[in-house]
């Protein structure tokens, strides 16, 4: 039926978290997901996660954080319109914290066949 469920797996080394697509505005910078638009694809709804979710409230920014520590899932639901083969493409942005420092953010580009 042309529907794939598409994985995005960030593995993240222990002390350093990776912040949800769901972080609260004014806090560290959330993970976002950027596809390419492409006439060939759908979305069959929102990007989910799956993980260990934890949240810590942050004095420096004044808000409960949401992160996960070791490994978190990005998945989407993808359908692929007619029989053409295509790529999707995109970028994962993110940043990554411990409990004295962040290091930059970071923007990786990925491409997935879908056939």
């Amino acid at each position: 039926d042309k529907k794939y469920e598409v994985r995005l797996i960030a593995t993240v080394k222990s002390p350093w978290h990776i912040y949800s697509t769901t972080t609260p505005d004014g806090g560290p910078l959330p993970t976002k997901i950027n596809f390419t638009k492409n006439p060939l694809t759908a979305f069959d709804g929102k990007i989910k996660e799956e993980g260990k979710l934890e949240t810590h409230f942050e004095e420096v920014f004044d808000v409960n954080t949401e992160f996960y520590n070791s490994k978190v899932e990005f998945v989407q639901l993808v359908k692929l319109k007619g029989n053409a083969k295509t790529n999707l493409t995109g970028t994962i942005e993110f940043m990554v914290c411990n409990d004295r420092e962040c290091l930059p953010p970071k923007s990786i580009p990925f491409s997935i066949a879908l056939k």
